[in-house]
């Protein structure tokens, strides 16, 4: 909910920032510095004590991940079965809605690009002489633990620190190539207060959540781990109670006006 209600606040999640931030944009840089150092003070620092007493309310059986489809008897095949039918309905959405070949193309491509983590890190695990986490695409921790990496006197090079630079430096390029690299700051005093919040919200909502937007939504949903759907659901629930008590409101009273 933290995560979700930040993230209207910031106007993008911490994925968007990085990206937005790659083309110029100064809210996006110092919102995505603020989320960074409220996520490595979650994970580490001195908020960490009350995100592991929130996170010790309500615990899954063992602290296991659930998982959704032997929870509801389904075989490992479903999940290919489904994700085949919801990539069909995408594809008609796209076409009914005339988005374009290159949206689809580059849409998709952050979908692959969370299996291809997947795969990419079992391999790795298999025949590295030191364990290695089998993991995907997520903003939240690999954000603190870059901010650390550049930070500290002997750092330590992983999967999740090469995916911030690497997702910067893709969006830059793209950027200049699309000729959309634009400085923008803040507008004004009140919009500096509102994205800082936000930031300030999704970097302890995501460590508590176990994953933002992306790691929970979409790689944590992939392999149909419950608690990141319902991460994602609630997310979704904030965002759009924010967006109806903050942005919505606004309309509002400038209709009545």
């Amino acid at each position: 909910l933290m995560f979700g209600a930040g993230m209207v606040l910031a106007r993008g999640c911490s994925g968007r920032l990085l990206v937005l931030a790659a083309t110029g944009n100064l809210r996006a840089v110092i919102s995505g510095l603020i989320f960074a150092v409220v996520a490595q003070m979650s994970l580490h620092g001195w908020l960490a004590p009350l995100r592991t007493w929130l996170a010790g309310l309500w615990v899954t059986p063992g602290g296991t991940n659930v998982d959704l489809l032997a929870a509801v008897g389904l075989p490992e095949i479903s999940g290919l079965i489904l994700g085949a039918a919801i990539a069909a309905l995408a594809f008609v959405l796209v076409w009914r809605n005339g988005l374009g070949l290159s949206t689809m193309v580059f849409g998709s491509g952050v979908g692959f690009a969370v299996a291809l983590g997947w795969v990419l890190t079992f391999s790795l695990a298999q025949v590295a002489f030191e364990p290695v986490a089998v993991t995907s695409a997520t903003f939240s921790g690999p954000s603190a633990d870059t901010l650390m990496f550049f930070l500290t006197e002997n750092p330590k090079l992983e999967f999740d620190v090469g995916l911030v630079p690497g997702v910067f430096l893709g969006a830059l390029v793209a950027a200049w190539f699309g000729r959309a690299l634009k400085f923008q700051g803040f507008e004004g005093e009140g919009q500096m207060r509102r994205s800082m919040t936000g930031a300030a919200l999704m970097g302890f909502g995501a460590m508590l959540a176990g994953g933002c937007a992306i790691g929970a939504g979409v790689t944590g949903g992939s392999i149909f781990v419950a608690t990141a759907w319902l991460a994602l659901f609630c997310m979704w629930v904030g965002a759009g109670i924010t967006d109806w008590l903050v942005d919505q409101a606004g309309l509002r009273q400038a209709v009545a006006a």
